[in-house]
């Protein structure tokens, strides 16, 4: 029998409408557009203003962008995954709220929740169900809308995060081209609570003591996050390169999870690697959470920087904390 290959087909994003400039945010805290610029790169950002550009929806509008492009019919979808920590409620999840939007009635749908490493997790689980031979196609989505769980009072966060979605067909046979090298990926629970999105409290008629209620904000520890991401991440970005058996010049670009410029070049440094092998768009979009990477990947296929044949990393880390990388060829 031949072995299954699995093909990453097609790109999709969406996008809110409303810009947010750094200007903007200094009427809403102590800041400035300088102050956030030199520690962040961030310039601007996308934030959700309606109904309609919550995170099943702007996944949605990902979906008709890939379906442009590649007349793909929603009853020929088996699978859609997505990586988010914003779904629109708990149940039913973001998948399947996309599932009934774009009529793919014969497929399943789930999230997975592994917060900027969101995409690289549910990519990985995407391409995992298709080599059973039992699928074709899968839809992977990162989606989030941080702006619902922001603290618009602390200056430490509301400055960093913006609204997105991306997404990716990938399609499966035997005959199909073969686009995914190596994943690595992992994650380390003792440090979740250096970025997390407080618990809801345990509260029924049986419980003895009753906890405090916590705020549902972000909360992160920013310099803990920053060692932790310029550790782990090159040592991720090797691992791929070693297991694939490729050298790290025949890599076109490095797309890294756009959290924030300096911990990208804190990575290049790590790597030895020039920053201009990696791509970053964070001063337009800020830090989209699971949907940096896709966001990145479809804009920079628009701009016709990656083509056929390119060899590319992507490489995140976050929230659980969790991190990871995969070598894929377009």
């Amino acid at each position: 029998m031949n072995k299954i290959k699995v093909n990453l087909k097609s790109f999709g994003i969406a996008v809110p409408e409303y810009v947010v400039h750094n200007g903007e945010l200094s009427k809403l805290v102590d800041t400035t557009d300088e102050w956030i610029n030199s520690r962040t790169g961030i310039n601007e950002r996308r934030i959700s203003t309606t109904p309609n550009e919550n995170t099943a929806g702007l996944c949605t509008k990902a979906f008709y962008e890939i379906q442009k492009k590649t007349g793909i019919n929603p009853l020929d979808i088996d699978v859609i995954v997505v990586g988010t920590i914003t779904p629109d409620s708990i149940a039913p999840s973001a998948a399947c709220t996309i599932q009934a939007n774009i009529g793919a009635k014969n497929a399943f749908a789930f999230d997975v929740n592994a917060a900027c490493s969101g995409f690289i997790y549910a990519l990985y689980v995407g391409e995992s169900l298709l080599r059973t031979g039992r699928y074709k196609n899968a839809l992977v989505f990162g989606a989030d809308t941080l702006s619902k769980i922001m603290d618009w009072d602390d200056r430490a966060t509301c400055v960093l995060f913006g609204d997105g979605a991306g997404g990716v067909l990938l399609t499966a046979s035997e005959d199909e081209k073969e686009s995914f090298y190596y994943t690595d990926i992992h994650s380390d629970g003792e440090l979740g609570k250096n970025l997390q999105v407080s618990h809801w409290p345990l509260r029924n008629p049986f419980v003895k003591e009753e906890e405090e209620s916590e705020c549902t904000h972000i909360n992160m520890d920013g310099r803990l996050v920053f060692y932790f991401a310029s550790r782990k991440a090159p040592k991720s970005v090797q691992t791929v390169l070693e297991k694939s058996g490729i050298d790290i010049s025949e890599i076109k670009y490095i797309i890294p999870h756009q959290a924030n410029y300096r911990i990208v070049e804190a990575i290049a440094k790590k790597l030895k690697v020039d920053i201009s092998k990696f791509y970053m768009n964070i001063d337009k979009f800020g830090n989209t959470v699971a949907a940096s990477i896709p966001i990145a990947l479809c804009e920079m296929h628009e701009k016709g920087l990656i083509e056929a044949g390119d060899k590319l990393i992507i490489t995140g880390f976050g929230g659980g904390l969790t991190w990871g990388s995969t070598l894929i060829e377009i």
